[in-house]
C-alpha cells in the first residue's frame, strides 16, 4: 500500500499504443491489462492511437478500409478500459519520426511509467521501434515495457487484417468472434427508389461513412438499432440484379420486422450477425419474394438464439 501511495503521481500513468481499428478481442486483452494495472497503482489508463490509419497513409488506400470510425474507435477504447485517449494525426512527416522522437513527443503529453504493447507492435521510421528498442528507451527514460501475448482464434493470432478479410468474404460469424461483438455499420437513413415498399417489403436505406468497410454483397440476419433499441431484421447489401443491370449503385437496405416508423434522416446502426446467402438475380418479383420469405424465416430463427448486441458506441 505504501508503494502504491508513493506512485500516485503522473509517473504512475499506464499507456498502450496501437492503431486499434475495430478494437478486437486482442486489443481488448491489452486494454483490460491497462485498466487493471493503472487501477492497482492508482494511475491513469491512457490509450494512444493514430488517425488516419498508418496503412491508409503509407499504402495510399482509397477504398473502404476502416472497421471503425475515429469516434467509434474512441468510444470502444473507453468501453474496454481506457480512461483517456490521445490521438496523433498520422501523415508522411509523422511516419518519419524515430522511435526515440515519438516516445519523447508522447512523454510530453503523458509522463508514463508503464507501456503495454501487443506482441507484434512496432513504431517509428521503417518500423524500427520494436520490443527491444522500446525496452532500451524505457531503461533510459524511466518506464517499463510489458508485451502482451496474442489472442488466438482458429490457431492464428487475431488481427484487424484477418477481420477485414472475413468481412470482405461475408463471413460475419468469424469476424464477430474475433471482434468480440457483432460488426456494425452506422449511418443516416436516406430515400431510396421506393421499390421495397412497392412490393410489400419496406426497407430503410443506409448511407454509411464512405471509408467504412462494408460486408460482401448478400443477405444477412442482423439487428437494426433505432433510437437505442435493437430490432430483428434482414439486410440486403448489393446491386439488386433482379431489377438493375451491371453498374448499379450498391445499396444497404434493412427490413426491420414489425416496424412501421418513418425514420428518414435518422442515424441508425446495423449489427450483422450472420450471412444467409450471397446476392442472386431472380426471374421476376414473385421468385424474389418467395426467397425473401425464406430469408426472413431463417433470419428470425438465427436471431432467436443470438444475444442482442451492445448499443452503438457513443
Amino acid at each position: 500500500m505504501e508503494e502504491k501511495s508513493r506512485n500516485n503521481t503522473a509517473s504512475s500513468t499506464w499507456v498502450t499504443i496501437g492503431s486499434f481499428d475495430g478494437v478486437h478481442i486482442g486489443h481488448q486483452q491489452i486494454l483490460a491489462a491497462l485498466e487493471s494495472g493503472a487501477k492497482e497503482y492508482r494511475g491513469a489508463a491512457i490509450a494512444v492511437s493514430f488517425y488516419p490509419h498508418p496503412a491508409v497513409v503509407l499504402r495510399e488506400i482509397n477504398e473502404p478500409f476502416y472497421l471503425s470510425t475515429l469516434a467509434e474507435k474512441n468510444a470502444l477504447l473507453r468501453r474496454y478500459g481506457a480512461e483517456e485517449i490521445i490521438n496523433f494525426t498520422f501523415d508522411r512527416d509523422f511516419s518519419r519520426l524515430s522511435p526515440r522522437a515519438f516516445v519523447q513527443l508522447l512523454r510530453e503529453k503523458a509522463l508514463f511509467s508503464r507501456l503495454l504493447i501487443g506482441y507484434d507492435f512496432r513504431l517509428g521510421k521503417d518500423r524500427t521501434g520494436g520490443q527491444d528498442a522500446l525496452k532500451e528507451l524505457g531503461v533510459e527514460m524511466g518506464f517499463t515495457v510489458d508485451v502482451i501475448k496474442p489472442v488466438m482464434y482458429e490457431d492464428e493470432p487475431v488481427s484487424s487484417s484477418r477481420i477485414r478479410l472475413a468481412i470482405n468474404e461475408g463471413n460475419l460469424a468469424q469476424a464477430n468472434n474475433m471482434l468480440g461483438y457483432p460488426y456494425f455499420v452506422a449511418g443516416t437513413v436516406i430515400h431510396g427508389d421506393g421499390r421495397g415498399k412497392h412490393i410489400g417489403l419496406p426497407t430503410a436505406n443506409l448511407l454509411p461513412w464512405q471509408s467504412k468497410l462494408i460486408p460482401a454483397a448478400g443477405v444477412y440476419a442482423a439487428y437494426t438499432e433505432v433510437g437505442g433499441n435493437q430490432h430483428a431484421s434482414v439486410v440486403n447489401i448489393g446491386h439488386r440484379p433482379t431489377f438493375y443491370g451491371p453498374g448499379a449503385i450498391q445499396t444497404i437496405e434493412t427490413h426491420i420486422f414489425d416496424f412501421h416508423q418513418e425514420i428518414y434522416d435518422q442515424k441508425i446502426g446495423i449489427h450483422f450477425i450472420e450471412r444467409l446467402r450471397p446476392e442472386e438475380k431472380f426471374n421476376g418479383v414473385d421468385a424474389l419474394m418467395a426467397q425473401i420469405k425464406c430469408d426472413i424465416i431463417n433470419a428470425k430463427e438465427i436471431l432467436s438464439d443470438a444475444a442482442k448486441p451492445p448499443n452503438l458506441p457513443a
